[in-house]
């Protein structure tokens, strides 16, 4: 069977079903691998950002390479790629996603003190040599 015809097929299936419900992501399975993955040169980032690698993506008949790129790192988070996944004779594509992760301990932001003024009684209480009830005795 040609990918065409899969990926018409699946077309409409998915016209039908989406008229009926919301999906945030929809993976593609069809019965044809995809090529091996091309290789890129990730080129230097700049602080901050990482690099999501290309993949492959079913266009019409046929297979096309999307290009990797960079982007915003997520603190706390890694970057999963595209991936094409072989399960029962089908390929499924799997969709780049950021997921936690889990061998980040996360940063607990301390809780600042409270400056500690006197409001001017910085003598109440104690006992100076020369005051006497917040007066001084060299009158």
């Amino acid at each position: 069977m040609k990918i065409k015809n899969l990926v018409q097929g699946l077309s409409l299936s998915l016209a039908l079903v989406a008229g009926s419900a919301a999906f945030a992501q929809i993976n593609i399975n069809i019965s044809l691998a995809p090529p091996a993955p091309l290789h890129e040169s990730v080129p230097a980032l700049s602080p901050g950002q990482v690099w999501a690698p290309g993949y492959w993506v079913v266009n019409s008949d046929r297979y096309v390479w999307v290009r990797g790129r960079s982007m915003m790192q997520r603190t706390g988070y890694l970057w999963q790629p595209d991936r094409w996944e072989q399960r029962n004779g089908n390929y499924y594509r799997n969709v780049g996603h950021w997921e936690r992760d889990t061998g980040v301990k996360p940063v607990k932001a301390q809780k600042m003190q409270k400056p500690k003024h006197d409001n001017g009684r910085r003598h109440e209480g104690k006992k100076d040599k020369g005051h006497h009830n917040g007066r001084r005795n060299d009158d």
